[in-house]
């Protein structure tokens, strides 16, 4: 039995779900997420709990069987509370802004870079080189981030860069001076 899997699913008070075959739909302050589940994968609503369950000891029902519940317990958490990401942007000139659905960030290259904000996310920037991430789609959120960092990962050597918040680089020394 999965130990992830078997857990059930308490859901929040302002938090609503509708069951219809293999489609879960959850609706929330924060809007609505919705999942088809794999047929091998059945999913039951008891009061206030959600339990996910598999039909059959197949290898992929096995395998399938906590993947389903994190996915369900996480589009109850973003439509209730929220995911959100943060980033930092350092180096010299180095600074983002959010101009209508677009975020324009000048790091060090020749050209702005612009990123499209995917629909349903909400991008902020704080002193011109915070940049946080928040959404009801947890998924959307961590790959929105990636993509941001993706633009200058961090390198290692003066450590500039995007990069998470809290995020901890493993620094290397330059070139050794004359001896």
């Amino acid at each position: 039995m999965s130990r992830i899997g078997k857990q059930p699913i308490e859901l929040p008070s302002q938090v609503d779900i509708t069951l219809d075959e293999q489609t879960i739909t959850v609706k929330g302050p924060l809007g609505q997420l919705s999942l088809v589940a794999r047929p091998n994968i059945t999913i039951r609503k008891d009061g206030n709990v959600l339990y996910v369950e598999r039909v059959d000891e197949t290898r992929q029902s096995r395998s399938l069987h906590g993947l389903t519940r994190t996915l369900v317990a996480n589009m109850c958490e973003g439509v209730s509370k929220g995911f959100v990401k943060n980033l930092e942007l350092v180096g010299v000139g180095y600074r983002g802004q959010v101009n209508g659905t677009k975020l324009v960030l000048q790091l060090g290259y020749s050209h702005p870079v612009e990123l499209d904000i995917p629909e349903g996310l909400t991008v902020a920037v704080e002193q011109n080189t915070k940049v946080s991430v928040k959404g009801a789609n947890k998924q959307t959120v961590g790959d929105f981030s990636a993509l941001i960092r993706s633009k200058r990962p961090p390198e290692p050597y003066k450590g500039k860069g995007v990069r998470y918040a809290g995020e901890v680089l493993r620094r290397k020394a330059g070139k050794s001076g004359k001896k």
